[in-house]
């Protein structure tokens, strides 16, 4: 069976530093005199919509919801996973059983065709890997129980590879494309040097010592999501229960109180050393690949620590990540500081474009 990653949290980043525009129904000022820019209430309240079915935000600590959704609430964080993964690989580096510069391959060479032998950890964390896009993944168009498929890491891997077929690997010049092959390989890298599973590692190391009781990482076979939830749909049909395959890229399920814990640990430096903690915030001084629609200017918008560099109105710049699954769009985002904190996650119904929303939330949000 041939996948491919979920590119939703793509098009997030994109919202995130494009610039969208609010609709005008959610961007319309309330009152005489207020603000030209929406506050994160002022969205909420317009909440639920044609394209929004329901939203919980968590901004500096409180939260909030709108539509038949609670603010504690599970959510399939998707993409968000990454910082987790490589919050975990960069401990690793710390206890200097993974190398930063040292060819992935080393590690996973089951993995890694030989084309891709200089292909480092470093470029696997920051996106500079030049790995081939996935392979295709399952959508509405194959039928019914398409939420369900899965496919382990490996096949993953070995399908996108082959999917590039004779096509050689890109030139390793020095440029970034967001690529969730490589957060696979990061996972199977853990696995390899600590000969436990991935899951296990997370447990250990960051959700039990920040007492993450409600973030885990189910078991491939387990498509349950633990109440309270929404109940998501794509195309009309239920799909709140969904195979969890995208494992160390995506496949984590947490609340919005977990995540803004998390982030708050990670900016203080409860997770990693002073060396690896400078890490997390390093962006490459690398141009972004020509058809990378994450990052704007034509720079590098991704660190090390799987950190998006988002540029706020005020022209401070925000760290975070966005993250999505069939019926949910996520995100976490924090001034460096932590100054401002917020977490959202929003249900699309699917019938119009909710990335306006979530910049203005996300800019509202931690701008003052």
């Amino acid at each position: 069976m041939r996948i491919r990653l979920a590119v939703t949290n793509l098009a997030l980043a994109t919202a995130l530093t494009a610039g969208a525009a609010l609709p005008a129904a959610a961007a319309a000022v309330p009152a005489a005199g207020a603000p030209a820019s929406p506050t994160v209430d002022d969205v909420l309240r317009r909440l639920p919509d044609d394209v929004v079915a329901g939203a919980l935000v968590r901004q500096d600590g409180t939260g909030a919801s709108a539509g038949p959704v609670t603010a504690d609430a599970y959510v399939r964080i998707g993409s968000v996973t990454k910082l987790f993964t490589n919050t975990v690989v960069l401990q690793l580096v710390a206890e200097h059983r993974i190398g930063l510069d040292t060819p992935a391959r080393q590690y996973v060479p089951e993995v890694l065709p030989e084309a891709y032998g200089d292909v480092t950890v470093r470029r696997l964390l920051d996106h500079t890997s030049g790995l081939p896009k996935p392979a295709p993944t399952p959508g509405p168009a194959d039928g019914p129980g398409w939420q369900l498929r899965s496919v382990t890491p490996e096949d993953f891997l070995r399908d996108s590879f082959a999917a590039a077929g004779d096509v050689p690997p890109a030139p390793r010049t020095e440029e970034q494309q967001y690529n969730g092959l490589n957060s696979l390989v990061l996972g199977l890298i853990v696995e390899k040097v600590t000969g436990r599973s991935f899951s296990a590692e997370l447990d250990r190391r960051i959700i039990r010592p920040l007492h993450l009781a409600h973030t885990a990482l189910p078991a491939a076979d387990d498509p349950t999501i633990p109440s309270p939830h929404a109940q998501v749909r794509v195309d009309g049909q239920d799909v709140t229960e969904q195979s969890p395959y995208p494992w160390a890229e995506g496949g984590m399920i947490s609340t919005a109180a977990d995540l803004d814990r998390f982030v708050t640990a990670l900016f203080r430096g409860r997770l990693l050393p002073p060396a690896q903690q400078e890490l997390v915030f390093e962006v490459p001084d690398v141009p972004s690949a020509a058809d990378n629609t994450n990052c704007v200017g034509g720079t590098a918008c991704y660190s090390l620590g799987g950190l998006l560099r988002h540029q706020l109105p005020n022209g401070e710049y925000a760290w975070g990540k966005t993250g999505s699954r069939p019926g949910w769009d996520n995100g976490v985002f924090a001034t460096r500081d932590l100054r401002h904190r917020v977490v959202y996650s929003l249900n699309p119904t699917g019938a119009g474009n909710d990335l306006p929303y979530i910049r203005a939330i996300v800019d509202a949000a931690l701008t003052g």
